[in-house]
C-alpha cells in the first residue's frame, strides 16, 4: 500500500475545497507524526489568512475518518498518524505478492546490458552494466512487464580481421582451432597486427572477406563469437545474473540493415556529406568550439560504426520488437552519443513520440587512491577474478558475490564509488551481507517452532515502526522502477532489516503470549519474504542460515 499516496488522495480535495484551485498536498514522512503537509503553509500568503486557521480547516474537510488523525502542529503543518486499523489492514491483506499488484498496463520493456566484447575477457569494467540492467529488469519483470533482455555484443568490426587471421595460424595439426585463454589470443594477435607487416595485411584482406560473407572467415568468425559467449554465460551464471544464450544479439545482428539506415536517411534528406563521411546533425548538439556537432553514421571509407548499428537497432527493437520503452545500461561517458541516437532516431520517425528511450547511465568504480580501479600491474582487473577474490574472503560464495553486488546497487548508479573489501564484506552497516544476515536470523525464529503466521496485530511502538517499513515495499519498489535507481530498493531494505532488528531485540516472539507471539510471527513472516522478494529483484541470494 501506498500510504503517501493514500494521504494524498484524501488531502488534495480539502485544499483545493479551502484554496479554490489544486493544490499538491506535499505528504512527506515527518519524525513528528507518520508523515506531514506543509500545504496550509504554502497557501497562507496566496489567501491571506493565518496557516493554522487554513490547515484546521482542511483538517475538517479532509476525508481521514479510519485512515489517520490530524493534528495542526507548529505554524501550520497538518501531522498525519495512521490508525492502527489501516496499518494491520493493510498487512494482513498483503498476501503473497505483499501488497505489490502487477502493472494494470504492461509494456514492453527492452533492457540492453552488459554487453562485453567478443574474444575479450570480461574485466571490471562490465560489472556495473551487467548488475545494475540485470536488477532492473527483475524489477520489471516481477512488476508485470514483458521484458527484452538484449546483450549487445561487440562482435563485429576490423579487429576481427586480425583475430581470424591469428586463429588460423594457431590452427593445430588436427585441423582444429583453440583459443584457451581469451585475453591471451587477442593480446598475442595485436602484437602480431602490430610488429608483422605481412600478417597486418593478411589482417586487413580477412576483414573483407569477413564483410563479403567469405564461407572460412565467417566460420571462424562463429568459433570467436561461440567460445566468448559459453564464456560470458559462465561468468553469468557465476554472478547470479539471469542474461542467457538467447538474450545475445551482436553488432552483427544489425549488419544486413545497415545499408537501409543509410539509404532511408538520405531519402529523408537528414545525411550531409562531411570529409567524406556521411553525417546528421540533429539540432541542440554542439561541440567545444560551438559548432555542430555530426553523428557519423558511415565513414569515409565506407565503414559503418556505433552509430549505424545503435540505429539499426532501435529501428529494430521499436519495428520489429515492438517496444515501449527501451533502456540502455551504458556508462555515463557515452551520454552524448545515445541522446544523439535517440534524436536522430525520431527525426527519421524510427523512435516514436509514444516510446520512451533512455540512457541509463553510471559512474565508475574507484580503487582506494580515488582512481579508476586497476589491478597492481595497472591492468583492467579481469571479472572472474574478481569473483574469485569474493568467494575467497567470505565465508560462503554468496556472501561474497551479494557483496559485490550490494556494494554496486546500494549507491545512486549515476555516481563513482570506492571499491573496499572489508567495507562492502562486512556484516555490519549498509551492506549485503547485513541484509543477508538479517534474513537469515528472521528464518531461523522458525526452524525453532512449528507454528505459523499469525493476525498482525500492533501494541509495542517497536511492532508498529516494523509494519510501517513492511508497508513501505510497494511504493520503493515502483519508485525505483520508474526512475530506475535500484538503490532506492536498496536503501529500503537496509532501513527495513533494521527495523526489525529493533523489533527482535524489543519485542520478544517465541516467549510471548499465544495471540502475541502468533501476531509477531506474522510480522517475522512478513519481513522474511519481503527481504527475499527484495534481495531477488536486485540478484542477491537469499540465505536460510549462514
Amino acid at each position: 500500500m501506498n500510504l503517501e499516496a493514500l494521504l494524498h488522495d484524501r488531502l488534495a480535495p480539502a485544499l483545493e475545497a479551502v484554496a479554490g484551485h489544486p493544490v499538491d498536498p506535499a505528504v512527506r514522512a515527518s519524525p513528528h507524526a507518520d508523515f506531514q503537509s506543509g500545504a496550509p503553509l504554502a497557501l497562507a500568503r496566496e489567501l491571506g489568512r493565518p496557516p493554522r486557521e487554513i490547515a484546521a480547516e482542511v483538517a475538517a474537510k479532509a476525508g481521514l475518518a479510519g485512515i489517520a488523525d490530524v493534528a495542526v502542529s507548529g505554524p501550520g503543518f497538518l501531522n498525519l498518524t495512521l490508525t492502527d486499523e489501516l496499518i494491520t489492514g493493510a498487512l494482513n491483506r498483503a498476501g503473497e505478492r505483499l501488497g505489490v499488484a502487477p502493472v494494470t498496463r504492461p509494456e514492453r520493456i527492452v533492457v540492453d546490458y552488459s554487453g562485453p566484447n567478443v574474444a575479450k575477457e570480461m574485466h571490471v569494467g562490465h560489472l556495473r552494466s551487467t548488475i545494475i540492467g540485470d536488477a532492473l529488469a527483475r524489477t520489471y519483470e516481477w512488476l508485470g512487464h514483458d521484458v527484452v533482455r538484449v546483450n549487445h555484443l561487440g562482435d563485429w568490426g576490423t579487429p576481427f580481421g586480425m583475430l581470424i587471421e591469428h586463429l588460423l595460424d594457431a590452427e593445430t595439426s588436427d585441423g582444429s582451432h583453440s583459443i584457451g585463454d581469451l585475453t591471451a589470443f587477442y593480446q598475442s594477435a595485436r602484437a602480431k597486427f602490430d610488429g608483422d607487416d605481412d600478417f597486418r595485411t593478411r589482417a586487413r584482406l580477412r576483414v573483407v572477406a569477413l564483410q563479403s560473407g567469405d564461407p572460412l572467415s565467417r566460420e571462424l568468425w562463429r568459433t570467436l563469437v561461440g567460445q566468448s559467449e559459453r564464456y560470458f554465460l559462465d561468468v553469468y551464471q557465476r554472478l547470479g545474473v539471469t542474461l542467457g544464450p538467447d538474450d545475445f544479439a551482436g553488432e552483427s545482428t544489425y549488419q544486413d540493415d545497415l545499408a537501409g539506415v543509410v539509404d532511408d536517411l538520405i531519402e529523408q534528406g537528414l545525411l550531409t556529406e562531411s570529409d567524406g563521411a556521411l553525417c546528421v546533425f540533429p539540432a541542440g548538439f554542439t561541440g567545444r568550439d560551438g559548432a555542430p556537432l555530426p553523428l557519423i553514421v558511415r565513414k569515409a571509407d565506407g565503414g559503418f560504426g556505433y552509430a549505424a548499428t545503435d540505429l539499426a537497432a532501435v529501428r529494430h527493437r521499436v519495428g520489429t520488437i515492438g517496444a515501449d520503452r527501451m533502456l540502455y545500461v551504458v556508462g555515463t561517458p557515452q551520454r552524448i552519443h545515445f541522446q544523439m541516437v535517440f534524436a536522430v532516431a525520431r527525426q527519421a520517425g524510427w523512435l516514436p513520440d509514444t516510446v520512451h528511450a533512455e540512457h541509463i547511465g553510471f559512474g565508475s568504480i574507484l580503487g582506494a587512491d580515488g582512481k579508476m580501479l586497476k589491478s597492481r600491474a595497472g591492468d583492467s582487473i579481469k571479472l572472474a577474478g574478481l569473483l574469485d577474490e569474493a568467494v575467497s574472503r567470505a565465508s560462503a560464495p554468496a556472501l561474497g558475490i551479494g557483496a559485490i553486488k550490494y556494494a554496486d546497487l546500494s549507491g545512486d548508479r549515476r555516481g563513482d564509488y570506492v571499491f573496499d573489501w572489508d567495507r562492502m564484506l562486512a556484516i555490519t552497516g549498509n551492506t549485503g551481507p547485513y541484509l543477508q544476515m538479517a534474513y537469515a536470523r528472521v528464518c531461523s525464529i522458525f526452524r525453532k517452532t512449528a507454528e505459523g503466521p499469525g493476525v498482525v496485530m500492533i501494541g509495542e511502538p517497536a511492532e508498529r515502526d516494523l509494519a510501517l517499513a513492511l508497508l513501505g515495499f510497494e511504493p520503493v519498489v515502483r519508485s525505483a522502477a520508474a526512475l530506475a535507481e535500484p538503490h532506492r530498493l536498496a536503501g529500503y531494505l537496509h532501513g527495513l532489516a533494521a527495523a526489525f532488528s529493533a523489533f527482535y531485540e524489543r519485542c520478544p516472539v517465541l516467549k510471548a503470549d499465544d495471540q502475541v507471539r502468533a501476531s509477531r510471527l506474522g510480522l517475522a513472516d512478513l519481513t522474511a519474504r519481503t527481504l527475499h522478494t527484495g534481495m531477488f529483484l536486485l540478484g542477491i541470494e537469499a540465505l536460510d542460515q549462514i
